[in-house]
């Protein structure tokens, strides 16, 4: 039966290799009835390949399958992970922190994952109950340990989970560990080479002590204390969007001073069905509107909420109108340097020496603002690990003021290494408050920043390819960009050209190629192509590390002479990314 369906070579082997394997006999069943039903689609997608680390670690659609997320390729990855530990660390005590989210199985894969190390002689320090992902980095750091597994997959749909694993610096593994641990992974070609058979004495619980000094941390964090004193009746609204957040935000805006958070009790209770939303992000705006209706009710000063793990936040404020509105990922970005660069300012706290840092697809404004400051800002590839890497390489040389990515993630302090949701909400609250203090509206705030440096505004178009074929389209996709540049965009003749790929930076005027600068600093071999314009138009092209999807990023900037000319302005600069993604053909 199996010949008859024609199915790709490599997931033809995987799933006789899953049929003959020393499987679970019900997953074996499963597997037969998908066969006999003749869904070549749904097998090809579920056995083409193995789940490969990513940006983001592992992640995928749970299922059976060597492409899906499971017990078998959550214990390929685990075994791999500590045979990897095993050599780097031999001789040595190895100790891994886990904390998993509310997803589906989410507890029973940190439990295997804990198992899976148990019982190859590693120290397990597991969270008794969910988590957020920042609060693991913490945990790595805090605790000493060698690396650290966090389940989820983030921001993705309910039908998704996922595998990150963190090194002893608390930041998601970069290269070569990253490369390595696949290594060690794609070895396993047997489940029998995994040890699934757990050793209890070796897994420890993890328990309060470890919430009250993450909280402790976040805490350190505040600028200006004074002013959340004096605005403590700050009406915020918050929602964990049936994730983590509800364990922690509460409690550190508490901790700051906040006395007047509204939670969203519908989506208050952990459940990886996400039952009231679509997609349990904070970037969709389905996804934020019960805590918009909330704050249009009871007249808030700020909305936020976070995605399943709480290493993003979503911000919505009110506009001149009183209508509530959300901040996109560059806009937040924006809003909190803005403000940590006057506050820290303000604090006589910059003394030359500290920097800020962001991705190469995040906005040119928090450069521009950096500059204006006198702290540098460091660039680095898509990922928060790379930013982590750069705060590892300038520790005790400069401090990290705070930074981010357009993708909701942002960072404040060094004490954590991956995006923080938790001590983003504390100081999204913070500035939310100095404003307030001002007399000025956050829309007011927004303005002030745009007025001064310039309005920039960033469009994405993000395409979905799912399964073999897609990949295939997305790859073609990249060929073409980059055997085929554009020459012009939106009327402005393209000038340059920087290939990450082949780490190469193209003059279309001069026809000189030279190495892309960043060295150390988080630039790597990637598949990323950006295109700048005479007018300081930014195109770039990225497949998605995590996801079947690439990603299409577009900048543009314009003046704003003052807020009342907000809107059209930026209507102005929204038709003008619409136009770039007609001609460029991106929909």
């Amino acid at each position: 039966m199996l010949k008859q369906l024609k199915l790709d070579a490599a997931a033809e082997k995987n799933i006789k290799t899953w049929l003959r394997g020393k499987y679970d006999q019900d997953t074996k069943d499963q597997l037969q009835q998908l066969i006999d039903s003749g869904n070549v689609t749904q097998l090809t997608d579920s056995f083409y390949k193995n789940l490969e680390f990513g940006t983001g670690g592992m992640r995928g659609e749970l299922g059976i399958g060597s492409n899906r997320m499971n017990r078998y390729t959550v214990g390929a990855a685990t075994q791999g992970l500590a045979n990897y530990l095993n050599k780097v660390f031999e001789g040595q005590e190895i100790k891994v922190a886990i904390a998993y989210d509310s997803r589906n199985y989410s507890p029973e894969f940190g439990q295997i994952a804990a198992d899976i190390l148990s019982a190859n002689g590693i120290t397990v320090y597991l969270y008794k109950a969910l988590r957020p992902t920042p609060q693991l980095s913490f945990t790595v750091r805090e605790l000493g340990c060698n690396a650290g597994i966090v389940i989820t997959a983030s921001h993705n749909p309910r039908e998704y989970n996922g595998y990150k694993v963190y090194w002893n610096d608390g930041s998601q593994v970069v290269a070569p560990h990253d490369k390595n641990i696949v290594a060690e992974v794609n070895a396993i070609t047997n489940v029998k080479d995994i040890k699934f058979r757990g050793v209890k004495k070796r897994i420890k619980s993890i328990g309060e002590a470890l919430d009250k000094k993450y909280l402790k941390a976040v805490k350190s964090i505040a600028v200006s204390p004074r002013t959340i004193k004096k605005q403590k009746d700050l009406k915020i609204v918050f929602s964990p969007i049936h994730g983590t957040g509800i364990t922690m935000v509460p409690a550190a805006l508490a901790q700051l001073g906040f006395e007047n958070v509204t939670v969203v009790e519908a989506q208050a209770t952990p459940d990886g069905n996400f039952p009231t939303v679509v997609y349990p992000n904070p970037e969709e705006k389905e996804a934020m509107t019960m805590a918009l209706e909330l704050a249009k009710k009871i007249d808030a000063d700020l909305v936020i909420a976070t995605d399943p793990d709480s290493d993003r936040v979503g911000m919505g404020i009110k506009n001149p109108e009183g209508e509530w509105e959300l901040l996109n990922g560059n806009q937040a970005a924006s809003l909190i340097i803005y403000y940590l660069l006057k506050a820290w300012k303000k604090a006589g706290k910059l003394t030359g020496k500290e920097f800020v840092a962001k991705t190469i697809v995040t906005t040119d404004l928090i450069d521009a603002m950096a500059e204006k400051a006198g702290v540098k800002c460091y660039n680095t590839l898509t990922g928060f690990k790379y930013i982590a890497q750069v705060i590892r390489e300038k520790e005790g040389q400069e401090t990290f003021i705070g930074g981010g990515e357009e993708s909701y993630g942002y960072l404040i302090g060094d004490k954590v290494r991956d995006k923080d949701a938790i001590a983003s909400c504390a100081m999204i609250a913070e500035l939310t408050a100095f404003a307030k203090q001002k007399g000025i509206s956050l829309f007011d705030f927004l303005s002030e920043m745009y007025k001064q440096f310039g309005f920039y505004y960033e469009g994405l178009v993000s395409v979905t390819k799912k399964g073999k074929t897609g990949a295939e389209e997305i790859q073609q996709m990249m060929a073409d960009f980059r055997a085929n540049p554009p020459k012009s965009i939106a009327g402005s003749k393209v000038i340059r050209m920087d290939d990450y790929k082949s780490l190469q930076r193209k003059d279309f005027k001069t026809g000189e190629v030279t190495e892309i600068p960043g060295g150390k600093l988080g630039i790597e071999n990637s598949n990323v192509l950006q295109f700048f314009t005479a007018d300081g138009t930014k195109f770039t092209c990225r497949p998605s590390g995590t996801e079947p999807k690439i990603k299409f990023y577009i900048g543009v900037k314009g003046k704003l002479k003052n807020k009342s000319e907000f809107s059209s302005t930026l209507a102005s600069l929204k038709e003008k990314v619409a136009s770039i993604v007609t001609e460029l053909n991106l929909g």
